[in-house]
């Protein structure tokens, strides 16, 4: 059994021999393949906390570098046509997860991000609310670092290209730091 899977979208964002002894998964991009991927771990490892490594947009000015994340949005879901807020999902109570932790703000879609979304956050990603989803229902704890890889504008999409790995470096001195404590 292990006690902590370190799940992240894409190889590119964190190879695997940057953190050899570490149990770490690749989910693939996007809400819908990160369900599949936490909700499969979870089954077959039992862990004790999951964390999510990735890259996300900035919408808060001079943000960069590694932060921690602590409250998810799902900032695609849109049925303002029914009478609801972006981000609310029809019969469902939960629009905002969070685990009791300090951090930033994030909303997950399947988008990539290059222009401001109507879910107003501080950063934006695919992932990081799905997982976060699976661990509140399987009674997982959850923590989610993320490396400022772009500014969610029209430069986005290059900025990510040039940015996506040069996070790593951060994350395994987080996580260094967090398996000592």
């Amino acid at each position: 059994m292990d006690e902590v899977i370190v799940l992240v979208a894409l190889e590119r964002e964190l190879p695997r021999m940057t953190l050899p002894n570490l149990h770490i998964e690749y989910t693939g991009v996007g809400k819908v393949n990160a369900t599949f991927k936490t909700s499969e771990l979870i089954h077959q490892f039992s862990p004790k906390t999951i964390i999510n490594y990735g890259t996300a947009g900035s919408l808060k000015s001079g943000l960069s570098g590694l932060v921690e994340v602590s409250h998810f949005f799902q900032r695609d879901m849109d049925v303002s046509a029914l009478g609801l807020e972006v981000g609310e999902t029809p019969f469902d109570e939960i629009s905002e997860i969070s685990f009791g932790r300090k951090g930033f703000s994030c909303g997950s879609g399947d988008s990539f991000v290059t222009e401001l979304p109507q879910l107003n956050t501080d950063l934006v990603d695919m992932e990081a609310y799905a997982i976060a989803k699976v661990c509140l229902y399987k009674n997982v704890d959850f923590l989610c670092f993320k490396y400022i890889s772009d500014n969610a504008d029209e430069n986005a999409s290059e900025s990510w290209n040039e940015n996506v790995s040069r996070g790593k470096d951060l994350f395994k001195t987080k996580i260094f730091e967090l398996l000592s404590e």
